[in-house]
C-alpha cells in the first residue's frame, strides 16, 4: 500500500509551527505526518496549495507502472479454459501434446529404458559445453541428413543443442540478425504460432508466402512460389520439413523439387523447422526426405530439430540446430558464433534429456524400439484421423467434400472454420481449439470422433 506524506511550508514556517507548539517541523495526524521540510523537492512530489499553507503529497508509485498486460499465449490460453469447464464431454485440441486411446500423457517406454540405463551408470550433473552434449549432437545430425551423408563425412555441418525446436529457432534468428543485417525471412502463411514472435524479439525482418488455400482447404502452391520468386534475393525461406503446422499440408516430392529450384535460382537460403521427424508419417527417413533433398542439391541450410513430439520429451526441452555449410572451415566457424550467441542468453543446454536421446539413437536395440514406438504413436492418430473422415462423411447429408481431412496429415488438421464457427465449438460443444481453425487429432480419440463430427458439422453449416 502506497505511504503519503503530507509537508507544511508556511510564509513564516518557524513561527507558525512554533506558536502551535510543533517541535522540529513535524506533527502527526494519525497515519498522516505534516512537516516542514527545507529540503529540495523530490521530483516525485506533487504539491498543492491552501492559502499561506502547501500540502505536499508522494506516494511510492512503481518504476514499472508503464508495462502494460500481456495477451494471453493464444495455444497455452485453451488448456487454461479447458480446465476452467466441468463439461462431461469437453475436449483439448489445442496444445499439440500426443494423447493415448484414454487422452492420458504417454511416457514412451524406450525413454523409460534410457532413464534406467542413466541412473544405473550414475552420470554426474556437470554443466554440458556451449554446444551441449557431443553424443547428441553426432546423433541428431546423422538422424536428421543421414549417418552416410557426405556433409557429414566431411564435417560441413555446425551443430548446436538447443532449447528444444524453440531455442534453436532463437539462435538461428540471433545468427540471421548478427551476420546478416536486412535480410528478410518468408514465413508460411499460416504457421505456428511462435515463429513470428521468435524474429519480432530477435529484431529480424520477416513477411509471408502465400501457402493456404481456403477453397480447396490445401496447398495453395502457385502463390506459394509466385511469392518466394518475388522475394529479394538471399532471403531465407522458413519451411516446415513435414507436417506443416498449423494446416497438416505438405507438398508432395515433385513440389518440394520445383520449391527448391526456385530457391537455388533465387540465391535464397531454405531454413527448415523440423518438429515432427518420424511422428508425421511413423518413417524417420520418409519426414526427413525434403531436407535430404536440399542438401543433395549442394545448397547451405538451416535447420532446427525438436524431440518433443517424436521422443515426448516435452519439458526436457531437447533440440539442437544446424547449419549446413559449403566447407568444414565454414561450418566451425559458424558454430563458434552460434556458441557465442549462447553463452549470454543462456550459457549451456540441459543434459538430462540430451543422454536419453543420445542413448535411444545410439543403441541398436533402443534405436528399432523407437521406431516401433513412433510407428504406433502416427498409427494412432492416422486412425483417428480415418474415424473423423467417416463420421464427418456419413453425418452431413449436405454432400460437403471432407476429403481435406485424409490429404493432411501429422498431429493437426485444419478444419477451415472460422474464428466464429471455432467460438460455437467451444460455447456450445466444449471443443477447445485455436481460434484459426487447427485441432490437434493426438488430443482426439476414436471414441470422441462422432460427437467432434457432429460439433463441426453444425459449427460449419449453422453458424456464419
Amino acid at each position: 500500500m502506497a505511504s503519503s506524506l503530507l509537508s507544511l511550508a508556511s510564509a513564516s514556517p518557524s513561527a507558525s509551527l512554533s506558536s502551535h507548539g510543533i517541535s522540529k517541523g513535524k506533527l502527526n495526524l494519525g497515519n498522516t505526518s505534516l512537516c516542514f521540510n527545507k529540503e529540495k523537492t523530490n521530483p516525485f512530489i506533487k504539491t498543492k496549495s491552501f492559502g499561506r499553507i502547501s500540502m505536499v503529497i508522494t506516494s511510492n508509485v512503481s518504476r514499472f507502472e508503464g508495462i502494460t498486460m500481456a495477451p494471453p499465449d493464444p495455444i497455452l490460453g485453451v488448456s487454461e479454459a479447458f480446465k476452467a469447464d466441468n463439461h462431461e464431454l469437453k475436449l483439448n485440441l489445442g496444445v499439440g501434446a500426443y494423447r493415448t486411446e484414454e487422452l492420458q500423457p504417454y511416457v514412451l517406454n524406450v525413454v523409460k529404458k534410457a532413464d534406467k540405463l542413466l541412473l544405473e551408470r550414475g552420470e554426474n550433473r556437470e554443466y554440458l559445453p556451449i554446444e551441449g552434449l557431443a553424443a547428441f549432437n553426432k546423433v541428431t545430425a546423422e538422424l536428421l541428413f543421414g549417418a552416410d551423408n557426405p556433409v557429414i563425412k566431411q564435417q560441413r555441418v555446425a551443430t548446436v543443442q538447443g532449447l528444444s525446436g524453440t531455442g534453436s529457432l532463437r539462435l538461428a534468428a540471433a545468427l540471421i540478425e548478427r551476420y546478416f543485417p536486412g535480410a528478410k525471412v518468408l514465413i508460411s502463411s499460416p504457421t505456428w504460432g511462435n515463429h513470428k514472435n521468435i524474429f519480432n524479439d530477435a529484431r529480424v525482418p520477416w513477411s509471408e508466402y502465400r501457402y493456404y488455400d481456403p477453397k480447396t482447404v490445401g496447398l495453395d502452391f502457385e502463390g506459394m512460389i509466385a511469392d518466394i520468386k518475388a522475394a529479394p534475393e538471399g532471403s531465407f525461406i522458413l519451411l516446415h520439413g513435414c507436417a506443416h503446422n498449423p494446416t497438416g499440408i505438405d507438398p508432395t516430392p515433385e513440389q518440394w523439387g520445383i520449391i527448391a529450384d526456385v530457391i537455388q535460382e533465387k540465391n535464397h537460403i531454405p531454413f527448415f523447422d523440423i518438429a515432427y521427424q518420424g511422428f508425421a508419417s511413423g518413417s524417420l527417413d520418409t519426414d526427413a526426405a525434403s531436407v535430404r533433398m536440399f542438401v543433395a542439391r549442394g545448397m547451405e541450410v538451416i535447420a532446427a530439430q525438436s524431440y518433443s513430439k517424436n521422443l515426448g520429451l516435452y519439458a526436457e526441452r531437447i533440440g539442437a540446430i544446424n547449419v549446413v555449410c559449403s566447407s568444414p572451415d565454414a561450418a566451425s566457424r559458424v558454430k563458434s558464433q552460434l556458441k557465442r550467441i549462447a553463452r549470454p542468453m543462456y550459457s549451456n543446454p540441459p543434459v538430462h534429456g540430451a543422454r536419453i536421446v543420445a542413448n535411444v539413437v545410439g543403441d541398436p536395440a533402443l534405436f528399432k524400439e523407437w521406431n516401433v514406438e513412433m510407428e504406433m504413436m502416427a498409427g494412432r492418430i492416422k486412425n483417428v484421423r480415418q474415424k473423423l473422415f467417416d463420421s464427418l462423411s456419413s453425418k452431413d447429408k449436405s454432400g460437403k467434400d471432407w476429403s481435406f481431412v485424409l490429404k493432411q496429415i501429422g498431429m493437426f488438421s485444419f478444419t477451415g472454420l472460422n474464428k466464429a464457427q471455432c467460438d460455437n465449438m467451444t460455447n456450445k460443444w466444449h471443443v477447445y481449439m485455436t481460434k484459426d481453425g487447427r485441432i490437434s487429432l493426438a488430443g482426439l480419440s476414436l471414441a470422441k470422433c462422432e460427437y467432434l463430427a457432429d460439433a463441426i458439422i453444425d459449427s460449419y453449416h449453422n453458424v456464419g
